[in-house]
């Protein structure tokens, strides 16, 4: 038998360190540059997980974090992004603490603790320990995600751990470029049919 909340901690643990390794090797401009239509950005997302982490394991069980950085609540998406101010090592350390902070609260608390969300409507606020920490999986998990497909985009990096790219086949260079060139011609296939 497994500890439901062990697991649960675990892929928690498991998805934080794949999201810190994808900032390794890249530039101060490449862990900042808008990569989206809507301004995605590596290290403001990493700052927008650490803010959660504060809110989920912190705010919400009455257990205050001291020591975020800062984030305007009146500026939309402030959240999702570095100041000049902020370095890189600031905002890792800052999701550093904050999820020694979760980890503190996770392993201290019950899976049926109660948690007051005010944010998630009065019928869903008073959630226990066990729905947050699934959010929290999900929300750092969905964030990985997009960390794979911004890497792979800025230099080809690809995998979900350091030690293992889950790739189904290694392949080099050309041999990742005749793999895209054929799903390519599958595609256009499609649009043809479609009579686009």
């Amino acid at each position: 038998m497994t500890d439901p909340k062990a697991d649960l901690h675990q892929y928690l643990r498991a998805a934080r360190e794949a999201v810190l390794w994808k900032l390794e090797g890249l530039s101060e401009y490449d862990v900042r540059r808008p990569l989206t239509p809507t301004g995605t950005n590596l290290l403001g997302v990493v700052k927008h997980l650490a803010i959660l982490e504060t809110e989920y394991f912190g705010l919400v069980f009455g257990r205050p974090f001291t020591g975020s950085l800062h984030y305007d609540e009146d500026e939309p998406n402030s959240d999702l992004w570095a100041t000049a101010d902020e370095s890189r090592e600031d905002v890792v350390a800052f999701y550093r603490r904050a999820g020694a902070h979760a980890d503190a609260t996770i392993e201290e608390l019950d899976l049926d603790a109660r948690a007051d969300v005010p944010w998630w409507g009065e019928e869903r606020r008073h959630a226990a320990l066990h729905l947050v920490l699934v959010h929290m999986v999900a929300e750092t998990n969905r964030h990985a995600g997009q960390f794979d497909v911004l890497r792979e985009q800025l230099d080809g990096a690809v995998g979900h751990r350091r030690e293992v790219d889950n790739m189904a086949a290694p392949g080099d260079e050309a041999a990742w470029a005749a793999h895209r060139a054929r799903l390519e011609d599958l595609a256009r296939r499609f649009r043809r049919d479609a009579g686009v």
